[in-house]
């Protein structure tokens, strides 16, 4: 269960990965380290759990149909996941809502970013957007491949919007001498609400087909 913010102990600005396993389960787990520096989770209503589960679920049952045309491929799909953002070390990760990665070698190992293929946050109206956009940016940085926001309506239990976004790499046409900050970036490639009738419906990562009906409330 999510600490209220009164509630939260006082710990250090910057930990190491050894330091948070030493915390409390409850605690230890809804904290990321941004290059070691504690950043607190926002678990939201029990909206945000709900959708996060059914997002997860359908992607799922998408990924299964396409592993099942092509034993070749072999993708976990997952929930509230710690992904470790470099090749190495443990002290700096995020913990997106929902991800999709390749089958990993063992069980218990470590999902790293160069295995992950997707991330997903679910968004809830106490959000903050500066708080997001850092956290895409990080992912972006990470080299993961896709992004997406689910966007939970205000006032009522249901979706209002699913964004997905994928990975930009390289300079875009710019003025001499003018440079991006970050090398890396998120574009938005498709956005469904539902008003869309035919549902979600992208063809990468891999072929996603969700109708809204899947995910209502």
């Amino acid at each position: 269960m999510s600490l209220p913010e009164t509630d939260r102990p006082d710990l250090p600005e910057y930990m190491t990965w050894e330091e948070l396993e030493q915390l409390p389960e409850e605690i230890a787990e809804q904290i990321e380290l941004w290059d070691g520096r504690v950043v607190w989770l926002r678990r939201g209503p029990g909206e945000h759990q709900m959708f996060t589960a059914r997002m997860r679920n359908e992607i799922e049952r998408c990924a299964r149909k396409r592993m099942s045309e092509d034993p070749e491929t072999c993708w976990t799909v997952n929930f509230e996941t710690n992904v470790f953002l470099r090749s190495s070390g443990k002290s700096d990760f995020l913990t997106p809502d929902f991800l999709v990665y390749h089958c990993l070698e063992s069980p218990f190992a470590d999902v790293r970013a160069t295995d992950t293929l997707l991330v997903g946050e679910v968004l809830s109206p106490s959000n903050k957007q500066a708080d997001m956009e850092a956290k895409k940016g990080r992912y972006a940085a990470a080299g993961i491949p896709w992004y997406w926001e689910v966007t939970l309506a205000s006032g009522r239990s249901a979706i209002s919007a699913v964004r997905a976004y994928a990975l930009q790499t390289g300079y875009a046409s710019l003025p001499d001498d003018v440079h991006p900050l970050h090398p890396t970036n998120y574009l938005l490639v498709d956005e469904w609400t539902p008003a869309d009738e035919h549902g979600i419906h992208i063809g990468h990562p891999f072929p996603i087909h969700i109708p809204w009906t899947a995910l209502e409330y």
